[in-house]
């Protein structure tokens, strides 16, 4: 599954990080049309994806967006999800006009600090059955 292969843009995240799988209960809240598929970095499916698209699959520094034949990562990522959401989210995308590589010196120190900050899970998330069909 290269970028943009898929039927549905595929999110990868850090399934031990807490910070990480809170933003994923906050994906799933406001993605009610489903169009996004999720799944761990640590996964076999994840590691796949991230060796496709020329990542090292042990990679785990920051949430990737692959859609559309296109890969996102770090802020870039974020905001082209918050764009995809129900609600007001899709407003974050005023962000755009500040550069990336500033906003990512801030995604970058969160991610830093993220286990420190928010704690980290002994093993990524199983999803419960309701779930099953929003992961990979």
């Amino acid at each position: 599954m290269e970028a943009g292969s898929q039927n549905h843009p595929v999110i990868l995240f850090d399934g031990v990080c807490n910070l990480c799988n809170a933003s994923v209960n906050f994906v799933i809240r406001y993605d009610p049309h489903k169009k996004f598929k999720l799944s761990s970095l640590q996964s076999d499916q994840g590691k796949k994806l991230l060796t496709e698209n020329h990542f090292d699959s042990a990679y785990n520094e920051s949430i990737i967006l692959v859609m559309n034949g296109s890969v996102y990562r770090k802020s870039h990522a974020v905001l082209e999800i918050a764009k995809h959401l129900s609600g007001p989210w899709k407003f974050l995308r005023i962000f755009r006009v500040i550069p990336y590589s500033l906003l990512d010196i801030i995604y970058d120190l969160v991610a830093r600090y993220r286990y420190k900050i928010f704690g980290k899970r002994k093993e990524c998330r199983i999803p419960t059955p309701d779930l099953m069909d929003r992961f990979l």
